[in-house]
């Protein structure tokens, strides 16, 4: 993993992330290890200064169909979901996630 990438792998670690939503905005990235787009996306969220905090769907399925139910996205991999005040203010998945994207949402929910 990139340096800054934070790994999640438990609900308690979701939710200490959305809770710190309410201060500043959180990105989570899902991946997938046996997807070749999600290896893309992966070199996309790379470029990405400060934590991205990546749940790796094959090491933590059940957070990650916690966080489909918790926030009503449709889970995909690849997948990146911005959180701020506690609620999912923006999403992108497959061709999508790029980091000029992700940047300039975090930047209008800073």
């Amino acid at each position: 993993m990139g340096k800054s990438f934070f790994k999640i792998d438990n609900r308690e670690t979701l939710d200490k992330l959305i809770t710190d939503s309410r201060t500043k905005p959180v990105v989570i990235f899902k991946h997938s290890n046996a997807c070749g787009i999600s290896a893309s996306a992966y070199r996309e969220m790379e470029k990405l200064e400060g934590q991205v905090n990546l749940l790796e769907v094959q090491s933590a399925r059940d957070v990650s169909r916690e966080l489909a139910d918790l926030t009503g996205i449709r889970h995909e991999t690849p997948q990146v979901i911005v959180f701020k005040d506690g609620k999912a203010v923006w999403n992108a998945s497959h061709f999508d996630v790029k980091a000029g994207a992700v940047l300039k949402a975090l930047e209008s929910n800073a």
